[in-house]
């Protein structure tokens, strides 16, 4: 059997016909990856938004920790033999390019107590802490004649911070109930910094 002019030509029209449902089946596989794209740049916008949102509650969870501690601190320093004349929030200091901030600046006369505050305290918290007090004095000369103390505190302490921070001559204080105090125990004996 020969192929005629006609089997030819209905062979072209059925690769055409072929060939255009392919290039509609691409058309629709682009819309669809266009779609996909789309949707996957509105989820990366809401997470983007998200985030923000949990970095600014974390932010005001940092702040509402800070408003806890920081009038504890006259009571539970009192308490330590250590009495309070001043009790200051975020105590920013400039030097060259570098800044300090303390979260609560506890000061009586010839003794400062410098505390660090999270909402969840842990060993890395704790060492970079140890780093901002080692620098302390360079940012704060007015201090240099006095006793420098370190604490620690925070809302929840994560396992093993707590006997970190107590090893390396820290106070730690934490909520325990409705108010926050001291978990040293009698014989702990601060670091002088």
């Amino acid at each position: 059997m020969a192929t005629t002019y006609e089997d030819i030509l209905a062979l072209f029209r059925e690769t055409d016909r072929k060939f255009q449902d392919l290039m509609d089946a691409q058309k629709e596989t682009d819309r669809k990856f266009q779609e996909t794209d789309r949707k996957f740049q509105e989820t990366d916008r809401k997470f983007q938004e998200t985030a923000r949102l949990v970095s600014n509650l974390g932010g005001q969870w940092g702040l509402f920790v800070e408003n806890q501690v920081a009038p504890a601190c006259e009571r539970v320093f009192n308490e330590r033999g250590i009495p309070v004349q001043m009790v200051s929030q975020r105590v920013k200091k400039r030097r060259g390019g570098a800044t300090l901030e303390i979260d609560v600046l506890v000061v009586n006369a010839g003794h400062v107590v410098v505390v660090e505050v999270k909402a969840s305290l842990g060993v890395a918290d704790v060492r970079e802490f140890l780093d901002d007090l080692g620098q302390f004095r360079d940012f704060f000369p007015e201090y240099a004649d006095w006793q420098v103390h370190g604490a620690v505190a925070g809302m929840r302490i994560e396992d093993g911070a707590d006997r970190y921070a107590y090893r390396q001559g820290l106070f730690v204080l934490a909520q325990t109930g409705d108010t926050v105090k001291i978990l040293n125990d009698a014989n702990f004996q601060p670091k002088i910094w």
